[in-house]
């Protein structure tokens, strides 16, 4: 899965959302890292209710502008679970690895010390 698509599907489990605020959320998110244009999140938005992951929740006439919001259906919050253990078991290897390195330098620079 890729970020942007990890990232609406994860805006969209809190609570139904229209586009723009779906952009705000992942804003906040990633801490302004990620900044979704318009014309990718409504594409995104597109294949993610033909694939059956969100749907329209409801429609609402702002200011004379349709304002539509989606949600996560079941197969939506499947595949989030799905990707964020995929990502907490990389995150897992590479926070391992990290400490083993660091115990290894730390081991190097004792060593150097007593020499």
């Amino acid at each position: 899965m890729r970020e942007p698509t990890f990232l609406v599907l994860t805006a969209l489990a809190e609570e139904p959302r229209h586009g723009y605020a779906v952009i705000e959320d992942v804003a906040t998110m990633t801490g302004g890292r990620v900044r979704l244009r318009a014309g990718t999140l409504y594409a995104a938005l597109d294949r993610l209710r033909v694939e059956g992951l969100i749907e329209v929740d409801r429609e609402e006439v702002v200011q004379s502008r349709l304002r539509r919001y989606y949600r996560l259906t079941g197969a939506g919050e499947q595949s989030l679970a799905v990707e964020t253990a995929r990502l907490r078991a990389q995150t897992t290897i590479a926070e391992r690895r990290l400490r083993a390195r660091r115990l290894r330098a730390r081991r190097l620079n004792l060593g150097g010390a007593t020499t």
